[in-house]
């Protein structure tokens, strides 16, 4: 049986320069975290300039998670933040990276797979990304200037997750067998794939608007594995009524 994780897994969601996949693999090593994934890099993979950067971090690269989506990426997780400086749309708990890893390491002691994401270099992670975490993770930086590269906001992280394992274990209260991040990706599909059968995603233009919202509501959502199958039965149950005899 495979042992549930000691920490989280951080996640480059479409990294751009091998560079700062490398600065962000050393500042992980740094606080004791190697546990990489990595989404679409832009320069493709393996990466000679990350492994130059990574120095004595190279293992991290070597065994890294490399993934074609950012669903793919999270899918066996339960729970996700999604570090960003600029305000969303999507409405989401904001924490700052101590609080958010106050949490994560009270997630993980209750058993809980946790992911940081960290969005490309150039724009940050698109809305399509967030809407697929539960919690935003925000930097009080200067709001003149609020952007972070890639390595700095991986060190800032990584540091708040090594101050928690010198605290004291928290009460906080987390519910037990909560979804993996795959079953609720499963849960909107089914919703949205029988919401649009229905007619409901209408006018057209507002359709992935409408669909990004619902995404969103999902992923904000608490969801225990018991909640996925309760919802998914409530949507077969209706969809049997609207076709009886």
């Amino acid at each position: 049986m495979t042992r549930p994780p000691t920490q989280p897994a951080f996640v480059l969601i479409r990294p751009q320069m091998g560079e700062n996949i490398g600065a962000a693999a050393r500042a992980m090593w740094n606080f004791g975290l190697d546990r990489m994934r990595i989404t679409a890099p832009r320069d493709g993979w393996p990466n000679s300039r990350a492994v130059a950067m990574a120095s004595g971090a190279g293992r991290l690269l070597d065994d890294a998670m490399i993934c074609d989506t950012t669903a793919a990426a999270l899918a066996d997780c339960h729970y996700t933040y999604a570090t960003t400086a600029r305000p969303r749309e999507l409405t989401k708990p904001v924490l700052t990276p101590e609080e958010a890893m106050q949490d994560a390491a009270a997630r993980i002691a209750a058993g809980q797979r946790v992911a940081v994401m960290f969005g490309p270099e150039r724009a940050g992670l698109e809305n399509d990304d967030i809407a697929q975490a539960n919690a935003i993770i925000s930097v009080p930086v200067n709001p003149q200037f609020a952007s972070l590269n890639l390595g700095q906001c991986v060190l800032l992280t990584a540091y708040e997750w090594q101050r928690q394992q010198g605290s004291a274990l928290r009460d906080a209260f987390v519910q037990p067998d909560m979804a993996e991040t795959i079953e609720v990706q499963k849960l909107a599909e089914h919703y949205e794939e029988t919401l649009g059968q229905a007619g409901f995603f209408f006018p057209d233009h507002k359709a992935d608007s409408m669909k990004l919202n619902l995404r969103n509501l999902w992923s904000r959502m608490p969801l225990t594995s018991h909640d996925v199958r309760m919802l998914h039965g409530m949507m077969r149950q209706m969809v049997r009524w609207r076709d009886r005899d």
